[in-house]
């Protein structure tokens, strides 16, 4: 019996594609499987990854602590800084901004959730706006950061943070990380993908070089062409530019002459966004725009119009569509990364659907039978786990009042997903909404988008008129100012990152911008 169960054992895996996706799959693979499989990764030094600065989610913290990394020494090795949310400027309408945090906001009472005491008092004029309840979206335009410590029911204990980093840094880290582990690189392009008589399964791929690879299991890491899943087994794609119209950006880093924000700033364009990374050497910078309303050139002369510092190189243009594989797994290939679809990177999702589509593989891990009941399950939770997340930045895009360009009047009037429909639409009635099972984005998180953007329910929860207001109104007031002490005592961001996490050669007596 033990025999036929190594017999099925696979023993060999072929990740083809470095960069961002490929090294942390390769990194994850190094750790998790204990060096019981030859595990071998392809890149070739002349194909140019997308790896730009890079931000990120919570939950890329757990990848890391998975690994047995230090949070300090990865941010000093990376360039990296804190992230407490996202700045959205100019979406709802021009003129305005709010910011999505991570963690908690308020705190409930009783049964009904805090958004609910803060909608009647708000709409009664009697309270700010809803990020004066967050620690962290009080504490992200002042430039203060900490990480959590235990201090009892404090909001310092509910501290969530994230990371801004340069994502070719961090690819280079765990390629150190993989390889002291015995994952072995490859140089090279892949010529041909060979696939196997009868079941259509990828055998092998070959070199340039006539050099030859077989495997059992393949990971596509190899980014828009997805070489193997769609390349060689034609698995298909579901466009989704009718809802993410954008389908093109420009990348470019610029110098840092001002503070190091603890947070990630999209500014809305005439046709699109731009994005604003900051990192300890630089500040990663992009305009994400749609070709079917501004020419190359104009989105180029937007963005660089719009840099902070002279900008460290040219402008490098990526092309894509927004939409996903029909299956994420087909036969013996998995498409980790930008080869598995691409939702552009609005809420710094991109590095988290690696992480998840490792965990996910991990979890339906085959042997070399490869049931496809194993992978029919693994690819319907890879596909409700997208289609949430492009709910979610649908819902940026479609809740706007904005109509002075025709790209926001095609966004605020186009047709939805009814899955997005229902959510909004409960919402807009009593200010309702409920996560569906495991959708990556909370409940905290639709509200920030929602009333950052404009929806404003109708009402609140009738259950809330059964606490007296003058109740109500000394709860909200008591978080309020326990919020506005505990950010005074925060250090600056960059203070903190000077005491834990300085890369080195970076300037010590660099200017702290801090507001105190």
């Amino acid at each position: 019996m033990q025999q036929n169960a190594n017999e099925r054992r696979i023993r060999n895996i072929v990740i083809v594609g470095g960069g961002t996706a490929g090294w942390m799959t390769a990194a994850a693979m190094s750790k998790l499987l204990g060096g019981q499989y030859h595990v071998r990764l392809i890149e070739s030094d002349e194909i140019s990854t997308v790896g730009v600065g890079e931000a990120t989610i919570p939950q890329i913290k757990l990848f890391n602590q998975a690994l047995g990394i230090d949070e300090d020494d990865f941010l000093r090795e990376t360039q990296g800084t804190f992230k407490l949310g996202i700045q959205f400027v100019d979406w709802g309408r021009l003129g305005e901004n709010y910011i999505h945090t991570f963690g908690s906001i308020g705190v409930d009472m009783g049964l009904v959730e805090f958004h609910h005491y803060w909608l009647k008092l708000h709409q009664a004029g009697l309270a700010p706006d809803f990020g004066a309840y967050s620690l962290a979206a009080v504490a992200a335009p002042q430039n203060k950061f900490m990480r959590a410590i235990d201090a009892g029911n404090s909001p310092i204990s509910q501290i969530a943070h994230a990371f801004q980093f340069d994502a070719g840094l961090y690819a280079r880290y765990l390629r150190k990380f993989a390889e002291a582990r015995g994952v072995v690189r490859t140089e090279g392009k892949v010529a041909d993908v060979i696939l196997r008589e009868g079941d259509g399964f990828v055998d092998a791929v070959t070199m340039e070089n006539g050099e030859r690879y077989q495997a059992d299991l393949f990971i596509d890491c190899s980014g828009f062409r997805g070489l193997l899943i769609e390349g060689a087994l034609k698995t298909g794609y579901e466009d989704w530019t009718h809802w993410l119209p954008c389908d093109r950006a420009l990348a470019v880093p610029c110098e840092s002459n001002g503070p190091i924000t603890p947070y990630t700033r999209a500014t809305a364009r005439t046709a699109g966004w731009q994005w604003r990374i900051p990192l300890q050497h630089r500040i990663g910078n992009g305009h994400v725009y749609s070709s079917r309303f501004i020419s190359d050139d104009e989105a180029c002369a937007q963005l660089m119009a719009n840099l902070d510092g002279a900008p460290l190189a040219e402008p490098k243009p990526l092309r894509f569509v927004t939409g996903k594989r029909n299956k994420i797994w087909n036969r013996n290939v998995v498409a980790i990364g930008l080869s598995s679809g691409f939702m552009e990177p609005l809420e710094s999702t991109s590095i988290h659907l690696i992480q998840s589509s490792i965990a996910r593989l991990m979890s339906f891990f085959p042997d070399r039978d490869f049931n496809q009941d194993n992978i029919d399950e693994f690819n319907r939770q890879a596909h409700f786990e997208v289609d949430r997340i492009r709910d979610f930045l649908i819902l940026h895009y479609n809740a706007t009042t904005r109509d002075d360009t025709p790209f926001w009047n095609y966004c605020r009037t186009m047709e939805v997903p009814e899955t997005l429909k229902q959510k909004v639409d409960l919402f807009k009635q009593h200010g309702r909404f409920y996560r569906e099972k495991d959708e990556m984005f909370a409940s905290v998180s639709w509200l920030q988008v929602m009333l950052g953007q404009g929806i404003m329910p109708k009402s609140y929860h009738p259950l809330v008129d059964l606490v007296p207001q003058q109740q109500v109104e000394a709860h909200l007031q008591g978080i309020n100012t326990v919020v506005g002490n505990c950010v005074q005592k925060m250090p600056g961001h960059e203070e903190f990152i000077a005491a834990h996490c300085r890369a080195a050669g970076m300037n010590p007596k660099r200017p702290d911008y801090s507001i105190r």
